[in-house]
This record gives C-alpha cells, sequence and structure tokens, in this order.
C-alpha cells in the first residue's frame, strides 16, 4: 500500500516496537493513532510522533469499543491495525497463578482478539484494510518458565490464521510478525540499561521497518508472516 494513504492505529505505542512502528509509519506520510494504559508516557510520545492520543487498556471491552470510535472519529478511512499491546509473566509451572496466567491473556489474546475484532468490522465496511499482529518467536517454540507468555502468543498465531481466512475475501490482509528477544523495556529489570546498549541483539527500529515493509507491498500481495532474529547474539 501506499503510506501516504495509510490510516493507522498501533497499539501499545507508547515506547518498545509500537513506538518505533509509528515513528517510522509517520515518516512515511501515514496518519497514526497510538494507543496506551498510561496517560502521561503516551502523550508525550504523541507529542514526538505527531500522532493522535488514545488512553486505552486493550484488555477492557468498553476502552477497546472507545478506542475504535475515536479512531473511525478522527480517521474515517482508518485502514491499518499494528495489532502490538502485550506483555510477559516469567516464572516456573510449580509457581504459576492463575491471576498471572490470566492477566497475561486478558491483554494478549482477549485484548488483541477485541482490538482486530471492532477494526475488522470497520475494515469489512470499507472492503479494505490490513491487521499486522505482533507475536514473538515464542509462539513458535516454548521454553522453560514461559507458560503464560508462550501460551499467549500460541494462541495469537492460531488466530491470525483464523482471521486471515476469514478475511481476506473482504480484501483484508492478516499479517504477522515473530521476533526474538527484542532490548526495549518489555519485562524491564535492574539491567535494563545494559541490555538495551547490546549492538548484537534485535532493536525496536530493526522491528518496525520490517512491519512498515510488509505493508508496503502492493496491496495485490501480502507476506503471511514473519520471523526476525538476531544474526549473532551475543
Amino acid at each position: 500500500m501506499d503510506l501516504k494513504n495509510a490510516a493507522v492505529l498501533v497499539t501499545g505505542a507508547s515506547c518498545g516496537i509500537g513506538f518505533e512502528t509509528a515513528r517510522v509509519l509517520r515518516e512515511r506520510g501515514a496518519r497514526v493513532a497510538v494507543c496506551a494504559r498510561h496517560k502521561d508516557e503516551l502523550e508525550a510520545s504523541a507529542r514526538v510522533l505527531g500522532a493522535f492520543p488514545i488512553v486505552a487498556d486493550v484488555s477492557k471491552e468498553d476502552e477497546v469499543l472507545r478506542m475504535i470510535d475515536a479512531v473511525v472519529k478522527e480517521f474515517d478511512d482508518y485502514n491499518v491495525l499494528i495489532n502490538n499491546a502485550g506483555f510477559g509473566s516469567f516464572g516456573p509451572l510449580v509457581d504459576l497463578t492463575s491471576d498471572q496466567f490470566f492477566s497475561v491473556w486478558r491483554t494478549n489474546v482477549l485484548g488483541a482478539m477485541m482490538v482486530a475484532r471492532e477494526s475488522a468490522k470497520h475494515f469489512v465496511g470499507r472492503k479494505y484494510g490490513n491487521i499486522v499482529n505482533i507475536s514473538s518467536t515464542a509462539g513458535q517454540r516454548g521454553f522453560a518458565n514461559g507458560t503464560a507468555y508462550c501460551a499467549s502468543k500460541f494462541a495469537l498465531h492460531g488466530m491470525t490464521e483464523c482471521w486471515r481466512a476469514e478475511l481476506r475475501q473482504h480484501n483484508i490482509r492478516v499479517m504477522q510478525v515473530n521476533p526474538s528477544e527484542v532490548l526495549t523495556d518489555f519485562g524491564t529489570t535492574t539491567r535494563a540499561k545494559e541490555r538495551l546498549d547490546n549492538p548484537s541483539k534485535l532493536h525496536a527500529p530493526d522491528i518496525a521497518k520490517l512491519i512498515v515493509g510488509m505493508l508496503e507491498l502492493e496491496d495485490r500481495g501480502f507476506v503471511t508472516e514473519s520471523t526476525i532474529w538476531a544474526t549473532n547474539p551475543q
């Protein structure tokens, strides 16, 4: 698509992959709305980006409905969703509580579904749209202490395939991106600064460029799924 004609919602956009994706989209001439839960951080990021901010928690249905309504009112021709909001909780199975498990699922699975559902209603009516789900290599292979997060990303992968099968007939491209470890403040620890300085790992702008490249492909075709790894992580 020609990104000068793009009207985009990026969820989880106050930092990291969401922020960098919004930044590259704005550089390409797209109109962009950004969503996050924390008002001050979101509005600061939106000012830097020149984007339209919407404070919303994607795990709450009433806030999702309000958010999509605001996007459609702001961009009548809303046509791209970057379904990025998510977080991880890691620990051994024997210590995992149901509350910890479902807190991850409420955002990463239920939230992703509700935002896609409400966006798809608009896209189907227009007979055009793009959905890019930001998953993870954790949705392709499990690892120790990753029960909640891996399960949520495996679920997102399954939903992506379902939505693609349903929505393709309506001229809606449904795509998925699977980054391996990316050095953002996702799962921040006291070593976050050290991690963010590591030049051999993937960084958020790498993922943003991949997402934008997939969108820029001519509308007659689309990349269903793309996985990105660091070449030689240290």
